[in-house]
C-alpha cells in the first residue's frame, strides 16, 4: 500500500507558497521536520498535481532550489501586472554581453570587449547592478583582471535550474563566443 502523504504534501506546498525565493530540498526537510523520503514524495505529488491542465502553477527548479511559479504558458498574460519592475527588458547590448558572460564564464572585461568589439564597461556595470553577474575571481595573468560569471539571480531571471540548462549553441554560434587568436 503506497502512502498518499496528503498532509505532508500540503505542508510542503504551504512552505513553497510562503517562500518567495527558490528553496533547497535540505531546507524543506529542516523547516517541515519531515524525512528526505517524505519530502521527495510530497514534491512528486505536487509535481503530478500541478502538471494537470486545470493548474496554472508548476514546480520550478531554479538555481538548485524549488519554487512554485506560474506555468510558462501563462506568463505573457501575467507579466504586466505581476512581473518585477526591475525585470524590465534588457537592451540588445546588455543581452549580448550577458550571453557572452553566460557561455564563456569566467571571463574578463577585456575578453568580453575582444568578442563584442566595443567597450563593455557600461554593460558590465548595468549587469552587476541588476545582480545578474558577479565578480568570480581574478585571472592569473599580468594585471590580474577581474573575471565575471553569472549569479543565482541570472538563473532565476531566465528560469534555469543551472547554467547547464542554457540552450546549446550550434557551431556558428559557438565561434562567436570564442576569442580569435
Amino acid at each position: 500500500m503506497e502512502l498518499q502523504l496528503d498532509k505532508e504534501t500540503a505542508l510542503i506546498e504551504a512552505i513553497l507558497y510562503l517562500e518567495n525565493e527558490p528553496i533547497e530540498e535540505a531546507a524543506l526537510i529542516r523547516i517541515s521536520g519531515l524525512s528526505k523520503d517524505v519530502v521527495e514524495k510530497a514534491l512528486e505529488n505536487l509535481q503530478e498535481r500541478f502538471s494537470r491542465s486545470d493548474s496554472g502553477i508548476e514546480l520550478s527548479r531554479v538555481g538548485g532550489g524549488i519554487l512554485i511559479a506560474p506555468k510558462k504558458e501563462y506568463w505573457d498574460v501575467l507579466r504586466d501586472r505581476y512581473g518585477k519592475k526591475n525585470d524590465a527588458k534588457l537592451s540588445k547590448a546588455a543581452l549580448e554581453t550577458l550571453s557572452i558572460i553566460a557561455y564563456s564564464q569566467p571571463i574578463t572585461r577585456g575578453e568580453i570587449e575582444a568578442i563584442r568589439g566595443v567597450s563593455a564597461d557600461t554593460m558590465i556595470r548595468l549587469l552587476l547592478d541588476r545582480g545578474l553577474i558577479k565578480e568570480v575571481g581574478k585571472k592569473n595573468v599580468p594585471g590580474k583582471p577581474i573575471q565575471y560569471g553569472t549569479t543565482k539571480e541570472f538563473l532565476k531571471f531566465f528560469r534555469l535550474e543551472s547554467i547547464a540548462d542554457l540552450p546549446k549553441l550550434d557551431e556558428s554560434d559557438r565561434d562567436r563566443f570564442e576569442l580569435n587568436g
